[in-house]
């Protein structure tokens, strides 16, 4: 088992104080958006494990080559089958296959879609195929898997997530009293469901970029003059204004998650998070297709192509408990499976081995690992078989696979 050292990003739309309060130490000032435990080669968490017997310092060595920091990407690389167990690396190959954040919502994130596994090969073929560099802003494909996540509030919790319906839609649009809404409110009221989700996106998308700004501009005034349930979208029009996404924000449904509540995002559902400091995990995959809110690259034709038209019910997720003390927040994804323990002082330690690889992360009290004692924000990774028992009083979540 291994303390794992972990890196902060600091995207823009980041909190400056959430993950700070977390780990109780002092904010920077600077935005603090996700810190990011795994094996993801953007920013892969490290961790300090002595060498064999026969090397370093037994062997003749320095302490600082026995104890050497390595990042967890090259430990899974050298002996995935140890690592991560047989059984994963025969189902997801030799990489693990999940990511976990904690993430820390200060204003909203882009309005993006994911697409489904055989969307993600085919379109990563096609992209090297014709040459498209890995790096280019128009790039949409960055590798070829699928990307379905998880979100467990540990505040309340704010996000837009999957399509309302057509008729919810219409009537929010027409209650701001903006004429240049009137339009797309009676698209969503003349077409079948998926018709009109689909024509209203494309519309909203493509509009000329002047004259939507105008939208834009009347429609968060009108929503700042009216507050209540128009109220995110003011806000959304603060950090983004004259943006398009700002308007296609109110075709989804606002969903508000209250501290242990979570939300499941699938392939094909639209989707932002506002507001609010949680507990992510995901597939191990870049593949992000924008719809607005954002700056970068909107590819419309293979959005249009991957985003799922249909009113879906958001679907809050509240873990399942069981006689082990475990709460676990079913999905129907193999790539990664999100559990909780809130351990109580003097109850008998848990046995959490398991033939799979896990990540361990501390978000209340001081509980212990084995023999690490953990702090809010700390985080362990277990390689696969590996014996642990966890004790003490606090809250911990597990991420492991399903295998």
């Amino acid at each position: 088992m291994d303390r794992l050292s972990n890196t902060v990003r600091p995207y823009a739309w980041g909190s400056t104080t959430a993950i700070p309060a977390l780990l109780g130490i002092a904010p920077t000032g600077e935005p603090q958006a996700e810190m990011w435990m795994g094996a993801h080669p953007g920013a892969p968490s490290r961790i300090t494990r002595t060498e064999a017997p026969g090397t370093g310092e037994a062997a003749g060595g320095t302490a600082a080559q026995a104890h050497a920091e390595q990042s967890l990407t090259d430990v899974i690389a050298a002996d995935p089958a140890r690592e991560l167990g047989a059984a994963a690396v025969e189902k997801f190959g030799p990489r693990l296959p999940f990511l976990l954040k904690l993430l820390a919502a200060g204003a909203p994130l882009s309005l993006q879609v994911h697409p489904n596994l055989d969307q993600a090969r085919a379109g990563y073929a096609d992209e090297e195929r014709r040459s498209v560099p890995i790096d280019a802003p128009h790039r949409t494909y960055k590798d070829a898997n699928h990307k379905p996540e998880l979100i467990c509030a540990l505040t309340p919790f704010e996000g837009l997530c999957g399509f309302r319906r057509p008729l919810e839609a219409a009537e929010a649009m027409e209650g701001l009293g903006v004429d240049s809404l009137k339009p797309y409110a009676d698209l969503l009221r003349a077409q079948p469901e998926e018709a009109a989700l689909r024509e209203v996106l494309t519309a909203i998308l493509t509009a000329d970029p002047d004259e939507m700004a105008e939208t834009v501009t009347a429609a968060a005034a009108a929503a700042e003059r009216l507050g209540g349930d128009y109220a995110p979208y003011a806000r959304i029009a603060h950090h983004f204004p004259g943006d398009a996404g700002v308007i296609a924000a109110m075709l989804l449904n606002h969903v508000r998650l209250q501290p242990g509540e979570a939300l499941y995002l699938g392939a094909g559902v639209p989707h932002a998070y506002l507001d609010g400091l949680g507990v992510e995990i995901m597939a191990n995959s870049d593949n992000v297709l924008r719809c607005g809110l954002t700056p970068k690259h909107i590819d419309v034709p293979e959005l249009l192509r991957v985003v799922r038209f249909e009113a879906t019910d958001p679907g809050v997720l509240r873990p399942e408990a069981s006689p082990s003390g475990e709460e676990l927040y079913e999905t129907p994804v193999e790539e990664f499976r999100l559990s909780r323990f809130d351990l109580s002082p003097g109850a008998a330690p848990a046995d959490l081995t398991a033939a799979t690889p896990q990540i361990l992360l501390c978000t209340a009290g001081a509980p212990k690992a084995g023999d690490l004692g953990l702090t809010p924000g700390a985080s362990v990774f277990v390689p696969a078989g590996e014996r642990v028992d966890v004790s003490g009083a606090g809250t911990l979540f597990r991420a492991t696979v399903v295998a």
